[in-house]
């Protein structure tokens, strides 16, 4: 079982169907706390940190294999919370930010200015364990996008989103910061390689969990 961490319902459509698409069979178990978001973005991630503790140390009693967090904000606190219980935790943005690492120049396009800092963080992060020179990445704010995504209006939303991607100039990569905003690729006219999270970080997670469920199965045994 993998447990999935969402600040919003409107993710848990999307990766069941990444699932039924790519991994039949694998058992996705959701948890949405919208609230997160909301408290993360007025007093800091930080804040939240001992909420997101409890939720993964009950998915870890729950015997999950891993925990995929797919908010971008929370992504640092997550894992840092995973380390504690011995639970694979693993932000959805991560695989999307070690393939963005290979550019030279980065656009990170958000819908939220909370989540421009920590995704510029980990492409950093990912670029030097890879052993790269510091990645030159800019960020974007998508005016208005986020209001959009707040009243429900999906469409206006990912058209918002896509037309920020079509006006990107001088650029390796575009990278979109949220799990929320992965279809709008395909609604953008650009030439420019388009990075989204879901289906890479729910890939990742499902191998995790794999490995996480063979750990659960051989002490249940030695017990």
């Amino acid at each position: 079982m993998i447990v999935l961490l969402h600040t919003s319902p409107v993710h848990v459509p999307v990766f069941d169907a990444l699932r039924d698409r790519y991994h039949p069979g694998t058992e996705l178990r959701h948890v949405v706390g919208a609230e997160l978001l909301d408290r993360a973005v007025a007093e800091g991630p930080g804040a939240v940190a001992p909420r997101v503790a409890e939720l993964i140390a009950e998915a870890a009693a729950a015997g999950a294999g891993s925990v995929l967090c797919t908010c971008s904000t929370l992504g640092a606190v997550a894992e840092t919370a995973g380390a504690a219980h011995g639970l694979p935790v693993l932000r959805v943005d991560r695989p999307m930010a070690a393939r963005a690492a290979r550019e030279e120049r980065i656009v990170v396009l958000a819908a939220l200015a909370s989540t421009l800092e920590p995704t510029a963080a980990l492409i950093h992060e990912e670029a030097a364990r890879a052993g790269r020179a510091a990645a030159r990445v800019r960020t974007v704010l998508v005016d208005g996008a986020w209001e959009l995504f707040a009243a429900g209006d999906r469409d206006g939303y990912l058209d918002r989103v896509a037309a920020a991607v079509t006006a990107v100039r001088d650029a390796d990569v575009i990278v979109l910061a949220q799990a929320s905003m992965a279809d709008a690729a395909d609604r953008a006219t650009t030439a420019v390689p388009v990075l989204a999270s879901p289906r890479t970080g729910l890939a990742a997670a499902v191998r995790a969990g794999t490995a996480g469920q063979t750990r659960v199965r051989a002490r249940a045994r030695r017990a």
